[in-house]
């Protein structure tokens, strides 16, 4: 087959060879760890802890009431010495778990393998899910659970595994691909048996061809089970692009995957899974690409959730003196951060730090009508317009122009000759058309 691609998107310059050849290691176990009860869309957990108790690593301290969440688990063993609000990488205060480490780390004595693939039932399966507390690695954390559970009128016949990993720095996923093939396919098992899904597929930028050719030896022998190599651009991992270029189906405006028969899922997602089902495992840690020009030491780390950003860096060497910005996630979707005095949450793709002089120097000018930003607009909007009109204060207009269909991934903003923050506005604007929505 040839190499799947889409209409859009940008080249950025991609940056991936500072830690692209580095082995996960695991970070040591630390000393304390934050964990906040809402790491995920939807409502956030009701906590289940005191503080004074003592915990043990795996054990649910906070519950999730709606069907859209997703519980949390102590990712260390030690005492709860505070509950309450925290910084959090959204850049607001959530109520958090504060647990000191015993050194000891016990496991909590109620896990154990809940069964083989074969035994369990597709019900027995998304609830291992569920109370595993999984959610989208990828950086959506929508629970994974909600998303192997469409409604019966929305069969599915494609589960798609995203390998693109197309964010610049970030090799995380690629890294898991190099070194845990199995699982990942073993992942994808479990989610086509749930959904009953007669294919899957693992799409992989044409610039990882070591994970290309390790993940096709793994899915050797699977007779449903193939994996495509995708045209190297940005944003070739947003679901409705890996859609479009693996499957050719479109998503319709306001539609979602389920309306064309697919279920996405990342890599990592797809690891936690096997875990879940192989082990009885919570999802307590994951894998977190350290990286940029600013740290001393890159690294991919597997990572106890809950850990804070500050020991993270500190165990990479630190900071250098010149690093201007420091980023939670990619360059293009991540979030800028005031403070390194934040936890590692279940949605951590990548901790950044840029050096470059210019990375705070935003000088706006009017647009000069170049078209770049429709031309680069995977979504195929015209994110000038919308912007404009959400300047002007026209919602209604910004929403006849779908600004609710944009996937902010920010290729206006980057390809923009005028510097105008078109994401950030289109961003803005959605927000504001949602939440009339909601109201109505």
């Amino acid at each position: 087959m040839g190499i799947a691609n889409f209409k859009g998107g940008i080249h950025p310059d991609y940056r991936k060879e500072l830690t692209a050849s580095l082995a996960i290691n695991s970070l040591p176990i630390p000393g304390r760890v934050v964990i906040p009860l809402q790491q995920h869309i939807g409502a956030p957990c009701e906590v289940l802890v005191q503080v004074g108790d003592t915990v043990k690593v795996g054990q649910k301290i906070g519950e999730s009431k709606g069907f859209v969440s997703a519980p949390v688990h102590a990712s260390i063993s030690g005492k709860v010495t505070a509950i309450g609000p925290y910084n959090h990488p959204l850049g607001r205060p959530v109520e958090a778990v504060t647990i000191e480490s015993d050194g000891i780390d016990s496991w909590a004595g109620d896990l154990k393998p809940p069964g083989d693939l074969d035994s369990l039932s597709a019900d027995e399966l998304r609830a291992l899910i569920r109370e595993a507390g999984i959610v989208g690695l990828g950086g959506a954390t929508f629970p994974a659970h909600v998303k192997l559970a469409p409604p019966a009128d929305k069969p599915i016949d494609l589960v798609i595994i995203n390998g693109a990993e197309c964010e610049p720095y970030l090799t995380a996923d690629h890294r898991l691909m190099l070194e845990k093939p199995e699982e990942i396919v073993f992942g994808l098992k479990v989610m086509m048996k749930i959904l009953g899904a007669s294919s899957g597929v693992i799409g992989i930028e044409d610039n990882k061809p070591d994970a290309l050719r390790v993940m096709r030896q793994a899915v050797e022998g699977e007779a449903n089970i193939r994996v495509a190599a995708l045209h190297t651009k940005y944003p070739q991992g947003a679901e409705k692009m890996l859609i479009y270029a693996i499957a050719r189906r479109k998503v319709p405006s306001g539609g979602l995957p389920m309306d064309v028969g697919v279920v996405n899922h990342n890599v990592g997602t797809a690891v936690a899974i096997a875990g879940a089902v192989k082990e009885g495992k919570p999802l307590i840690e994951r894998v977190v690409t350290v990286t940029g020009e600013g740290v001393a030491r890159p690294a991919n780390l597997l990572i106890r959730i809950g850990t804070l950003v500050s020991d993270v860096l500190k165990a990479c060497g630190g900071l250098k003196e010149e690093t201007r910005k420091l980023i939670i996630g990619g360059p293009m979707m991540g979030l800028a951060q005031i403070t390194d005095d934040i936890p590692v949450i279940k949605g951590t793709s990548g901790i950044l730090a840029l050096t470059d002089p210019d990375v705070d120097l935003f000088e706006s000018r009017p647009c000069i009508k170049c078209g770049k930003c429709v031309a680069a607009c995977p979504i195929n909007l015209v994110p000038t317009f919308i912007a404009q009109a959400y300047e002007h204060g026209m919602l209604e207009r910004a929403e006849k122009l779908h600004a609710a269909d944009c996937i902010e991934c920010g290729c206006c903003a980057y390809i923009c000759p005028s510097r105008i923050p078109l994401t950030q506005l289109i961003r803005l604007a959605k927000a504001e058309i949602l939440e009339k929505r909601r109201k109505k």
